[in-house]
């Protein structure tokens, strides 16, 4: 098992910055790499930004590409989203997963964190 626990989310205003933590425990050596997924209301889920542990590698998603940078700190097992010239459109639940396997060059995520908020007003 891997736990994950999110924080950082908070309440700001169009054109802040807010920084994201995920911390990983338990069976964390099972884990090849992290993402971000968020949820809005009334909408489904979507892919943020991941990031492999060893390489480093990341990918993000179009709407926050330039905006977004993930990063990640292997020896305490977090990984970071800071989030630079938020949007209202980027308001949502933020979520970070842990992915066991890869399969056809995609992180497949078996382990979710609760999720923390993110509410940007205008």
């Amino acid at each position: 098992q891997v736990q994950l626990v999110e924080s950082g989310g908070g309440l700001v205003k169009a054109g802040d910055s807010l920084r994201l933590s995920c911390k990983a425990s338990g069976r964390t050596l099972s884990s090849l790499g992290m993402g971000w997924f968020r949820q809005a209301p009334g909408k489904e889920r979507e892919f943020v930004a991941n990031i492999s542990w060893i390489a480093g590698r990341a990918d993000y998603a179009d709407s926050v590409k330039d905006r977004f940078t993930i990063t990640r700190e292997n020896g305490k097992k977090v990984v970071f989203l800071d989030m630079n010239s938020l949007k209202t459109e980027d308001t949502a639940v933020y979520y970070c997963a842990s992915a066991g396997a890869v399969h056809a060059g995609q992180f497949e995520y078996n382990y979710w964190g609760q999720g923390t908020r993110v509410t940007v007003s205008s």
